[in-house]
């Protein structure tokens, strides 16, 4: 049984959006993750979670590779479709070292699976990053918090 509780407080922890995107079955596959960290800055290691009903979860022995997008606050729209939020196909890739990614988010990262362990309801895929890309503007991140999307309101 999930905890409301739980659940609430977590809520209350603001994460970035993030999309990540990788190919098989022969097709480019996409999630909507907020569950994205960074493990190691020597070697750069980030870590994704994966709910066991997810797509990625069903298909993880299959993923070798993936991309992360960080999304801008621009990008919400993108963010719900991947999320299922929004009955509506995305079709705006671009590749990043051999990986599908998004269309100029804030950075994309193109990153190797190294390892992957179950936790609880989730599987936490633990990756190498293979090569990084920042954006040369200066955007603002789409945020998570309490359970809607946000923005930063610069003062």
């Amino acid at each position: 049984m999930v905890s409301t509780e739980f659940r609430k407080a977590m809520s209350k922890f603001a994460t970035g959006i993030t999309i990540v995107t990788t190919e098989f079955d022969n097709s480019i596959q996409g999630m909507t993750v907020n569950a994205f960290m960074s493990v190691s800055l020597e070697p750069q290691l980030i870590t994704i979670s994966l709910d066991k009903s997810s797509t990625f979860y069903q298909n993880a022995e299959k993923i070798k590779r993936f991309g992360i997008s960080i999304l801008r606050e621009e990008q919400k729209e993108i963010s719900m479709i991947f999320a299922k939020q929004i009955d509506k196909t995305y079709t705006d890739y671009t590749t990043f070292d051999g990986i599908p990614t998004i269309t100029n988010p804030l950075a994309t990262l193109a990153c190797t699976v190294v390892n992957q362990v179950e936790a609880g309801d989730h599987l936490l895929l633990i990756a190498s990053v293979d090569k990084i890309e920042i954006a040369e503007d200066d955007g603002e991140p789409i945020l998570y918090y309490n359970s809607s999307y946000r923005s930063i309101q610069n003062k």
